[in-house]
């Protein structure tokens, strides 16, 4: 069993300057730790394939297309390929977000 703590995972070079702690690097998938500080930001950017993001602390302001959400703490936000995303932190409190970029299995979990 692999575990991987965040706390022990280096900061990731972001063209974003923000601190990205990558958790998971697979074909399958790729998940990322970010912590947004007062302030900061994930700028627009399209990624090429479905991300979601999940709110572990704070409430960021997340935009999704044309849409601008002030998003809480436990929530989950779809952002589909090819479309304009970021994430801004303009409260006063740090901001911590689980990324996932992610494809879907293509055979169905096998029961034991």
């Amino acid at each position: 069993m692999k575990i991987v703590s965040v706390k022990d995972t280096q900061i990731e070079y972001s063209p974003y300057k923000v601190d990205v702690r990558k958790l998971y690097d697979e074909d399958s998938a790729y998940a990322m730790h970010i912590v947004l500080q007062p302030g900061e930001a994930l700028k627009p950017h399209i990624t090429p394939v479905d991300v979601f993001f999940y709110i572990l602390e704070g409430a960021p302001e997340v935009l999704i297309g044309d849409e601008n959400i002030q998003v809480q703490i436990d929530s989950l936000v779809e952002s589909p390929k090819n479309v304009v995303h970021c994430i801004n932190n303009k409260s006063n409190t740090t901001v911590r977000i689980l990324v996932v970029k992610a494809l879907k299995p293509t055979t169905q979990s096998k029961l034991l």
